[in-house]
């Protein structure tokens, strides 16, 4: 949890700012009503994620709690009542995150929402690639300054190779002009590369050239900035650019997740599990496993379906958690599918021990007593299809044998 220093002497903003900052599980608030207690917490505990400071308080009207935030390396967001152009150049450029006026609601949940964007782009890489090193600090600066992972090439032919080593890079930062290859060829060998299509990648010339704008974004590109830039125009442009791909990413993940367990659905499970054969060494086998709680319409019938989804849902867990190295999916109903590669024996064997952990354990709140039967197999096969349809006869021959039990490639396991 990332703690968020708030400096205000309204206790009705700071209130309102617990409150929006409470609502977010990963946020800690720590608020204080002056300057001389904004030094106390600071002499305890320098290590915050973002300090929100009013520039007039009681026992400092003019601005000493931002000044005593930058002197502590403390990222800062100042918000204030009033608006003073000047002011707001003179404190943006001593290093101020953003500077906010309190003009309504809407202002303190953006203090909220940029507070918990730095906390995002603690995990985030960004790649920058500029061969002018003067260009190149600037910003990279910029960037730690809002707390992002920098990593910086001089050119695209570096720039493919930093990609290799650091396939988790969320966004580019691309020049034009550079030696080897200029940031149009980069951006087009980066959108050539299937793994690549969601990269953010943002790039910046010099003025003069009216139509390289785009052209960037015809090769590929997401946006494009013109040097010099004003750096609040640059953080609009990148926070943007990453909360319009997360929303993407959020959107995507949705269409591969059953709301009901929050397992991957039986769309993720074709689509990975066709990925993974098609990239499997010949003497390879996929194993599969399929399984089913038993007797689970009479839970349905009996305690109602509100009880029977929470069944569904605390099976899901504990799948999820003892198969941490595979892939689970809820194929439909009471039946869960499971994907491997491991050893085919130790596979077979945490199956046997999920098993008993059903058994040894209560579901919901009428600590209802369950078992559940599971058909395997690990035989090589030309499509995942046929895989899961031997899986599944398998499941079938163990249900009609009396439940409870494991059939793993036509040999029955109790």
């Amino acid at each position: 949890m990332q703690k968020v220093l708030v400096i205000e002497d309204s206790s009705t903003v700071r209130k309102v700012l617990t409150k929006l900052i409470g609502d977010n599980p990963k946020l800690h608030c720590v608020a204080c009503a002056n300057l001389a207690e904004a030094k106390e917490q600071i002499d305890k505990d320098k290590d915050f994620l973002v300090a929100i400071a009013d520039l007039n308080l009681p026992d400092a009207p003019n601005g000493e709690s931002v000044e005593l935030m930058l002197s502590h390396d403390i990222p800062t967001i100042v918000l204030t009542g009033n608006f003073d152009e000047n002011l707001r150049t003179s404190l943006l450029n001593k290093g101020v995150l953003d500077y906010i006026t309190k003009e309504s609601r809407y202002s303190y949940t953006q203090v909220v929402k940029l507070a918990d964007r730095l906390r995002k782009n603690l995990t985030t890489k960004v790649l920058v690639v500029e061969d002018s090193k003067t260009t190149s600090a600037y910003i990279c600066n910029l960037l730690k300054k809002f707390h992002f992972q920098v990593i910086s090439t001089t050119d695209g032919l570096e720039a493919l190779d930093q990609l290799k080593q650091h396939p988790d890079i969320k966004l580019v930062i691309s020049d034009y002009l550079m030696p080897n290859m200029d940031g149009c060829e980069l951006i087009k060998a980066i959108r050539q590369n299937r793994n690549l299509q969601d990269l953010i990648f943002i790039g910046i010339s010099a003025a003069g050239d009216s139509v390289l704008s785009a052209k960037f974004i015809k090769s590929g590109a997401n946006d494009f900035l013109t040097k010099p830039f004003y750096h609040e125009e640059f953080f609009c442009r990148v926070l943007k650019n990453l909360e319009s791909q997360e929303m993407i990413e959020t959107i995507r993940e949705s269409a591969y997740i059953d709301s009901l367990t929050n397992l991957h659905n039986r769309r993720f499970l074709f689509e990975e599990g066709e990925r993974i054969q098609s990239i499997q060494e010949s003497d390879d086998n996929l194993l599969v496993a399929m399984v089913d709680v038993d007797d689970f319409k009479p839970i349905n019938d009996t305690y109602g379906h509100k009880i029977g989804d929470h069944v569904l849902r605390e099976i899901a867990a504990l799948m999820q958690g003892h198969f941490t190295n595979d892939i689970v999916a809820r194929y439909g109903g009471e039946e869960f599918t499971i994907l491997s590669t491991r050893d085919e024996s130790a596979f077979v064997d945490d199956l046997t021990l999920f098993m008993d952990k059903v058994r040894a354990n209560t579901f919901t709140q009428k600590q209802l007593k369950l078992t559940c039967s599971i058909g395997g197999s690990g035989k090589a096969a030309d499509q995942l299809e046929h895989i899961l349809d031997t899986a599944d006869a398998h499941l079938y021959t163990a249900k009609n044998s009396g439940k409870d039990k494991m059939v793993y490639d036509g040999q029955k396991l109790d």
